[in-house]
């Protein structure tokens, strides 16, 4: 996979139909008007920038530009924290709940495993801006950060749980927001986070071996993991193009089928994370995972309006990693997914 975007397999998918060019144009124009409050140059420069959305041959619809770091300097400081570029043209900034303690089965949950928050930025060739995250709040947080959201113009698309009964009530948020000026957005984000726990950005944590067979993990799922806060994490992403709207997503975004283990002790893991999947996929990844013996939390969508439609099914269990690492390794067979070349974020 490159960073323009383009996936291919060796195993082809169906995917839903394409839209007719004059409704492709339509979504372009819809999409490039600012639906921010207080966004934008207004609905003379939305309609000029619709008119010059270019839709590269062979795609679907609007592609993501390359950026640096340095071009997202205005969103850090409106995030209050900095982000890292994620292939090319994604802007990645986490938001770990270090301040929660939540226990989930007998597990002291670590932010790595399930309580990290996740928002990410994406510039346009039209010249608009799409930013999507994962959010973790809690209960009482809730109603006052979507509440904050909606008043600058940001959209939850997703509200759900990621893990089995826990204590404190912890729910995940997805949100979506797509405008002309990034920094509007970010600071929309921002008066969400505020209104939750989360903690100011601290030094990350040492590197520390992990008392599991990791080697064992990357020989079963047959790909490179990476340790982080804890826990050892595998990724795979969709190999088909996938969209939002009338905007092309960078490989992984949205899109990603993460696998996270969090070492309880003499080899066994905790066993936190979720597969990406069309509709013709389901059914075949539910069934590797129970007979596997990995308990089901949710099955949900994330989106609104992607193309292919994507189901997501997030999952837990307490065992031999290894063993479990076997388990996923014969649902990521029943899907059209593949290890990434390079990072790509959760979600």
């Amino acid at each position: 996979m490159e960073s323009d975007g383009t996936m291919t397999g060796d195993r082809p998918r169906p995917v839903s139909p394409q839209a007719s060019p004059s409704r492709r144009r339509l979504l372009a124009a819809v999409a490039a008007a600012p639906v921010l409050a207080g966004v934008g140059s207004g609905g003379a420069a939305a309609a000029e920038g619709a008119a010059g959305a270019r839709e590269s041959p062979g795609r679907r619809g609007i592609v993501p530009v390359p950026t640096t770091e340095a071009d997202w300097a205005g969103v850090a400081r409106a995030l209050g924290r900095g982000g890292n570029m994620l292939r090319g043209a994604i802007y990645h900034t986490g938001f770990p709940r270090g301040d929660l303690s939540v226990v989930s089965d007998g597990v002291l949950v670590r932010p790595g495993l399930a309580l990290g928050a996740h928002v990410s930025f994406v510039r346009y060739a039209d010249g608009g801006v799409m930013a999507m995250g994962d959010v973790v709040v809690t209960e009482d947080e809730t109603q006052r950060v979507v509440d904050a959201w909606q008043a600058h113009g940001i959209e939850l698309t997703a509200l759900h749980k990621h893990l089995l009964a826990q204590y404190p009530d912890v729910w995940w948020a997805h949100v979506h927001a797509h405008g002309r000026d990034a920094e509007a957005i970010a600071r929309g984000l921002r008066a969400g986070f505020d209104r939750t726990g989360t903690p100011p950005p601290g030094p990350p944590e040492p590197s520390l071996p992990l008392d599991l067979d990791t080697a064992g993990i990357e020989a079963a799922l047959g790909t490179r993991g990476t340790t982080e806060d804890g826990v050892f994490k595998c990724l795979f992403v969709r190999r088909e193009e996938v969209t939002g709207g009338p905007l092309v997503l960078p490989p992984g975004l949205g899109s990603t089928s993460a696998f996270i283990f969090q070492p309880v002790g003499g080899g066994r893991a905790a066993l936190a994370g979720d597969f990406a999947m069309t509709a013709d996929e389901v059914p075949d990844v539910l069934r590797v995972l129970r007979r596997g013996g990995i308990r089901l939390v949710e099955l949900h969508n994330h989106h609104l309006d992607e193309s292919p439609r994507l189901f997501f099914t997030h999952f837990w269990a307490v065992a031999d990693a290894v063993a479990l690492a076997r388990v996923l390794r014969r649902a990521v067979d029943a899907t059209n997914i593949e290890a990434p070349v390079g990072e790509v974020p959760a979600g």
